[in-house]
């Protein structure tokens, strides 16, 4: 049995991201789908003492072009500095903040991104071997892509090899069962339910937010309020 999870590349993505990540064989994201305004793709939330806040990586959007999130280019290089910045300001009092910032903060300050998708990728496999997550990442380009939208992931899914195909719970409205099953892949539904809360700072607790508020808070220990994670 081979699981095959397939998701658009978030930025510093939350922690049920991981859990998904961890729960399958292989994790292919979805970059050759169409880049979204004002969504996860190039933002994640922080707790702040003032509350929730937005760290945004600035892109080029051409107009109305469908524009993929592979395509995406990252418009500057200021805003990972600020980023960092701004993290190091919200968290530098987290019990954790100088173990994960010996990992976290060269990959701001020392190296440059030219695309979404390059960065998300480099961000989310770092995360993933601090964890111990040892899914194989692959992207939707390394394989040919067909036409329709279940019919998409259904073919990706057979030639990954996969068996059964792992889905957030958000693709009910549009997934076809039936195509999953002509195919011979079971489909399962992912489960973010029951996340129990960790030590944060900052007020009322929030799930939500980047998983990287998990590691700093709770370093090694953050496996214990995660689902998948070993």
């Amino acid at each position: 049995m081979k699981k095959i999870a397939i998701l658009q590349s978030n930025y510093i993505p939350w922690k049920g991201y991981f859990d998904m990540i961890a729960a399958v064989d292989e994790f292919i994201l979805y970059d050759d789908m169409q880049y979204t305004r004002r969504d996860w793709r190039n933002r994640n939330q922080i707790k702040t003492p003032q509350g929730i806040q937005w760290l945004t990586v600035p892109v080029s959007v051409k107009g109305k072009y469908h524009q993929t999130i592979r395509e995406t280019e990252i418009d500057g290089t200021d805003w990972a500095a600020a980023h960092w910045r701004t993290l190091q300001q919200n968290y530098r009092r987290a019990p954790h903040f100088a173990e994960i910032a010996q990992w976290l903060e060269p990959l701001y300050l020392q190296e440059s991104y030219t695309h979404l998708s390059q960065l998300n990728r480099r961000l989310i496999e770092a995360i993933c071997r601090y964890l111990s997550i040892k899914t194989t990442i692959s992207n939707s380009w390394d394989y040919t892509l067909q036409d329709g939208k279940t019919e998409r992931l259904v073919d990706l899914c057979v030639k990954a090899g996969g068996s059964e195909y792992i889905s957030g719970p958000a693709a009910r409205d549009y997934i076809d069962e039936g195509l999953f099953s002509a195919a011979g892949v079971k489909l399962s539904w992912f489960d973010y339910a029951g996340y129990p809360e960790y030590p944060q700072m900052w007020g009322e607790f929030a799930h939500g937010v980047t998983i990287l508020d998990l590691l700093f808070n709770c370093g090694r220990d953050a496996p214990r309020y995660m689902r998948y994670v070993a």
